[in-house]
């Protein structure tokens, strides 16, 4: 009695597990169902006699033997035959040939029948379990979730949702400056699922722009609505980000909705993203425009395009340089991202300056080389735009040493004394 008290303890086992893990009453009779069959296969080689009868909602099951009535002297599998004694037993009109079905206790097959059921349970219920994680987060691959902070490792953190589900957010899917403590809510974007050996990995981000682009629809009514489009976005995160919008609606500013009255809509998301700044801007179709407003602040005076090696020549005042590249040259790396062309900065001189100007590479009997190709990367190739830059700009922008910054003008100014 004991026993088959143990095995209807399997049934309620299995019911907390429906309303926990959300299975459907079929799979739950499925799974039943193959578990008892699995065990009783192992125990007498076959259960095509047997038929197993799960009743979910009394929180039972019957268990039913079919075998063949033989004379006495025929007997020869007690699990596919009966004697027609035996079968008298049950009926006295049982005759040889007919078929006998009776009730199977399954508790009477003994502790390792029931220890092979729970183990077999067990297995498929985990099995299910991960084919519904796997199933439930490919379908929200790009979209936000909340979860706990559980454990924190050195190359990654360990969350936990509120259904208990484990996710992962790597060290390098975290904004560099992000620092959270256990216990702490993380919301993060859905960036893949693994799946290697039916043991699915849930890995989030918060450095995707996809997370970006998300935060911006949830903030946006006029993106969610679709009255507003995203066409292109540029990170880096926790520095710096661009995001190019349109509208087809001539009566929307896009750019005004996603910034909000007093910048009341993008604040809550800069402070999501550790107060990364967002340049907002207008996308065009026109290649030339879309990399002028991307330089922004900059004002371009010109821009010169190669459109099959996506090139980009732009010309600037002398005092539009350094906004065009930016601080430790973070605006034209991502204008460069966002309009996906390679973007080369020209100081813009007048006639005069062009006539007396030198280009950098004809000093490199003096400078060495390296110097100058560090100098020329941030678009400087003359020397007059090298004078008239800001010392502190080309010791910050070229990551030179102050010593030779020095010495690289005092060459360059020696050229043009009289």
């Amino acid at each position: 009695m004991a026993k088959k008290k143990e095995v209807i303890s399997l049934i309620d086992t299995f019911s907390e597990f429906k309303e926990l893990k959300n299975i459907d009453r079929t799979t739950m009779v499925s799974v039943l169902e193959e578990s008892f069959r699995s065990v009783i296969a192992k125990m007498f080689g076959t259960d095509e006699n047997y038929d197993v009868i799960v009743n979910p909602d009394k929180g039972d099951f019957e268990i039913w033997r079919n075998r063949e009535v033989v004379a006495d002297d025929e007997l020869e599998d007690p699990n596919l035959q009966i004697s027609l004694t035996e079968a008298q037993k049950i009926d006295a009109s049982f005759e040889v040939g007919e078929e006998v079905t009776d009730d199977v206790n399954f508790a009477g097959f003994g502790r390792r029948a029931i220890l092979n059921l729970r183990q077999t349970l067990a297995s498929k219920i985990l099995e299910l379990e991960k084919d519904s994680i796997y199933n439930k987060y490919t379908d929200k691959i790009g979209t936000i979730v909340s979860a706990e902070v559980y454990q924190i490792w050195k190359k990654e953190m360990l969350l936990i949702d509120d259904e208990g589900n484990e996710l992962l957010l790597p060290k390098t899917e975290q904004i560099p400056s992000d620092y959270y403590r256990k216990g702490e809510t993380v919301r993060a974007v859905v960036a893949r699922v693994d799946n290697k050996n039916n043991n699915p990995k849930i890995i989030l981000s918060r450095t995707s722009p996809v997370f970006l682009q998300r935060l911006f629809e949830m903030e946006v009514p006029e993106i969610n609505d679709g009255l507003i489009t995203i066409r292109k976005i540029a990170r880096i995160p926790g520095e710096r980000a661009k995001i190019a919008v349109e509208s087809y609606d001539d009566r929307i500013d896009p750019v005004g909705a996603c910034v909000g009255v007093k910048g009341s809509r993008i604040h809550g998301i800069v402070r999501e993203l550790r107060n990364e700044n967002i340049d907002v801007i207008n996308f065009t179709s026109n290649v030339s425009l879309f990399i002028q407003r991307a330089l922004s602040p900059a004002r371009v005076s010109s821009i010169r395009l190669n459109e099959e090696e996506h090139k980009a020549e732009v010309f600037l005042k002398p005092e539009e340089v350094s906004l065009a590249i930016g601080k430790g040259g973070l605006n034209i790396k991502l204008a460069s991202m966002l309009t996906e062309y390679t973007i080369d900065v020209f100081r813009e001189l007048d006639e005069e300056g062009m006539d007396e100007d030198i280009y950098l590479d004809e000093f490199n009997d003096e400078i060495d080389e390296w110097v100058i190709n560090a100098i020329k990367s941030i678009g400087l190739d003359t020397a007059k735009a090298v004078i008239n830059a800001p010392r502190e700009i080309l010791v910050e922008k070229t990551d030179l040493e102050e010593e030779t910054i020095d010495e690289v003008l005092r060459i360059l100014k020696s050229e043009f004394e009289e």
